[in-house]
């Protein structure tokens, strides 16, 4: 059975109500640099995964991607530091919901960024709400972040489930690749990146067949594989993301799924989950992305100083991450003030123009559109070198790609 709005919004309510604030995580100190005002101090706090599933996509990549802008803009706001703190949530909303907490009540943090894992993502909104501080979430894909759970202190950087969903659905039903069957992370963005793939695919004149649920953090997808198999859908949709989707891919190849004539597509593949898997045994995968490093000399120059920092290439949520700092950062210096509310009213009015987004631009419900992508993996004989994966099959501009404003059920948006 499909989840609707109404399931997920049930399950970010206990989510949220679960979340209880015990206990403080211990911060990661950050690179330093400057900014405001009311207490002297500007204070990002990047609350991410370092530690599972999702702390190559995120972690301590987003860290740095947050450091590196900081840096790079001076290391000052108005005179005053700016500071950078982290943690890792652990992928649990209680702790998440502590972390964040303790951050708004004793620590002076002004603004939380990242914030991967979708059941995270949704409470620290509300939380960052009812503070009136500021979430800029590049890591969650949940596209009720900017839908039933919209809040005016809360931006969605980079993706969300439905612009990977719809960018993806509509390119391959449109191929033929019309009977889908998904293998479903069994929390909210799973849940979320499944029901909004399977509007499009309907939408579109395809048929889902079926679907089957597995446990966060999965090792073991043989029975869920077997089921998809044994479905003969031409698409084996993975909703899931991070070490999830590496192990379920590995376990299909061994599976013979594809060879067997059945399609692959992992509806959020990060480019570090592609070059841990290999060239060879995801060739021909199709993945919706918002950034990749090659697309010109920007992204080039802005990659290759991440991964020379890092150790690789950027994910679409870490370079969000820098682009998303350095637009808040611009905020905040355009206005002279860290006050909430004034620095989103400056981010919304401010169209983003860098390497991440061109033609940017934040809207009423928190969902900044730009344009997304779909690649292919390369054949290993089309690769030039160890991060020359991905070659473009389509640039869907930002108002087709993300949901209609009209559409997600925001309360912010009025007609």
């Amino acid at each position: 059975m499909k989840p609707s709005t109404k399931s997920l919004g049930e399950e970010t309510m206990k989510s949220i109500a679960a979340a209880v604030a015990a206990g403080v995580a211990v911060a990661l100190s950050g690179g330093a640099a400057q900014a405001q005002i009311s207490d002297d101090v500007v204070k990002i706090g990047v609350l991410t995964d370092m530690s599972s599933l999702y702390a190559d996509a995120t972690g301590k990549g987003s860290l740095a991607a947050v450091q590196m802008a900081v840096a790079d803009y001076g290391g000052k706001l108005k005179g005053k530091p700016v500071e950078v703190v982290a943690a890792d949530h652990q992928n649990k909303p209680d702790v998440g919901v502590s972390i964040a907490r303790n951050w708004y009540d004793n620590d002076k943090v002004d603004a939380i960024f990242d914030v991967p894992t979708s059941s995270v993502a949704l409470p620290i909104s509300a939380l960052t709400r009812e503070k009136n501080k500021i979430n800029i979430n590049s890591g969650g894909g949940s596209s009720d972040i900017t839908g039933v759970a919209c809040s005016p202190n809360t931006v969605h950087w980079t993706y969300d489930t439905y612009a990977l969903s719809n960018v993806a659905g509509k390119a391959m039903v449109k191929r033929g690749e019309d009977t889908w069957f998904f293998v479903t992370a069994d929390y909210a963005f799973g849940m979320a990146l499944e029901r909004d793939t399977a509007n499009v695919v309907k939408e579109s004149g395809g048929k889902v067949l079926g679907e089957v649920r597995h446990p966060l953090n999965s090792s073991d997808f043989s029975s869920f594989l077997l089921q998809a198999q044994a479905s003969k859908a031409k698409v084996v949709a993975l909703a899931n993301a991070g070490g999830d989707t590496t192990n379920a891919l590995k376990q299909a190849s061994e599976f013979g799924l594809v060879e067997g004539g059945q399609k692959m597509i992992a509806l959020l593949q990060e480019i570090t989950d592609t070059h841990a898997l290999g060239a060879k045994a995801t060739q021909g995968l199709i993945v919706t992305d918002a950034f990749y490093w090659d697309m010109n000399d920007e992204t080039r120059a802005f990659s290759n100083r991440f991964n020379e920092k890092v150790g690789h290439m950027p994910t679409m949520i870490q370079a969000g991450l820098y682009s998303a700092t350095m637009h808040y950062l611009k905020a905040i210096e355009a206005i002279g003030t860290d006050e909430a509310p004034k620095v989103m009213a400056q981010m919304r009015a401010t169209p983003i123009n860098d390497f991440f987004a061109k033609g940017g631009k934040i809207r009423i419900d928190g969902r900044m559109v730009h344009d997304m992508y779909l690649f292919e993996v390369k054949k290993p004989s089309e690769s030039k070198n160890e991060w020359d994966l991905y070659k473009l099959i389509a640039t869907v501009p930002g108002d087709e790609a993300f949901r209609p404003l009209d559409k997600g059920g925001c309360p912010l948006v009025t007609h």
